[in-house]
């Protein structure tokens, strides 16, 4: 296995959008791991200048040399696998998450969130994030435990869409801010197009499910990831494993058909990997899996569902 590395620059990163017609940064084999640097954030989201905080030079640079294409995120990539062809699957094992510089922001804005007519001014609030205690220090003297991850993490769409904004998460994976894709957690994506082309941004210190007022502790992360392309697990929707759990994940406008989705992805791994029948699936995901609510957020609301993998012994 070789190991590569990528880092955030002007020429190395895509602002705000997803397009299958973006040519790869880098191409490694499969089953090789790449550490990948991002960053995060617009002007207006940085620390003063009299603060005792330092804006990475990756970051200022690209916020000299680029603009948004279409409003979202800095995503450094892509990276293409070679020999992943449309319609297998990337199997992202998320080796290591560090942080990339010692704070994060949060931020308020009227008309966006759960609650877009509740707030009228907009707030930023900078954290300082301490490394060895792994805490975020929040204004009013609160420490909130760090648990980093990328909010999105996504292969090319499809060519047939275009270019798409990285706001809304989709069949390609991208702005899913699901806070179970930690260190250790093993993410699956459907493939669109030949190569894959993973891209990863959008640093969080740490997040609630709903992520209610748009924004987790932002800043930029540092990632391992081994990728490894499948030709035995096809899939139509993103879906991640833990060390004790599998999770399906579902985005739609409609949080109730989000929820639809994702219980219908779970009932078909039951299935097939527990040899049980869709009725006694459906049962056993009313009993013991839980649905939980990722974002509200993001235009396309998602819905994953944890179901501990103690229950998908095969069938006796």
């Amino acid at each position: 296995m070789t190991h590569h590395r990528l880092d955030a620059a002007p020429e190395t990163v895509h602002w705000g959008y997803f397009d299958a017609a973006r040519k790869p940064l880098l191409t490694i084999e499969n089953g090789d791991a790449v550490t990948i640097s991002t960053v995060s954030g617009v002007p207006a989201q940085m620390p003063p200048k009299d603060s005792p905080f330092k804006l990475p030079k990756a970051l200022a640079d690209i916020h000299a040399a680029q603009t948004q294409r279409l409003p979202g995120h800095i995503c450094t990539g892509p990276v293409a696998v070679r020999g992943a062809k449309a319609g297998m699957t990337l199997e992202v094992e998320i080796q290591s998450i560090e942080l990339n510089y010692d704070w994060g922001y949060n931020m308020i804005r009227p008309m966006t969130g759960a609650l877009p007519d509740d707030f009228s001014e907009m707030r930023v609030i900078h954290i300082p994030l301490d490394r060895q205690r792994m805490t975020g220090r929040l204004p009013w003297g609160l420490d909130i435990p760090l648990r980093p991850f990328f909010g999105v993490m996504g292969v090319a769409p499809p060519a047939g869409w275009g270019v798409v904004s990285t706001i809304q998460p989709r069949r390609n994976g991208g702005n899913m801010d699901n806070k179970e894709l930690v260190a250790g957690t093993t993410l699956y994506l459907p493939i669109h197009i030949d190569g894959a082309m993973f891209s990863v941004g959008d640093g969080h210190g740490a997040q609630g499910d709903g992520e209610v007022n748009v924004n987790a502790i932002e800043t930029g992360l540092v990632g391992t990831f081994r990728l490894n392309y499948r030709s035995d697990m096809p899939l139509e929707w993103p879906m991640a494993e833990t060390p004790t759990h599998m999770i399906t994940m579902a985005f739609h406008p409609d949080l109730d058909e989000a929820a639809v989705i994702a219980l219908r992805t779970m009932i078909k791994l039951i299935g097939a990997r527990g040899g049980l029948s869709r009725e006694d699936a459906y049962t056993l995901c009313s009993l013991a899996a839980d649905l939980r609510v990722t974002q509200i957020v993001n235009q396309y609301k998602g819905i994953h569902i944890m179901l501990d993998k103690k229950y998908l012994a095969t069938k006796p």
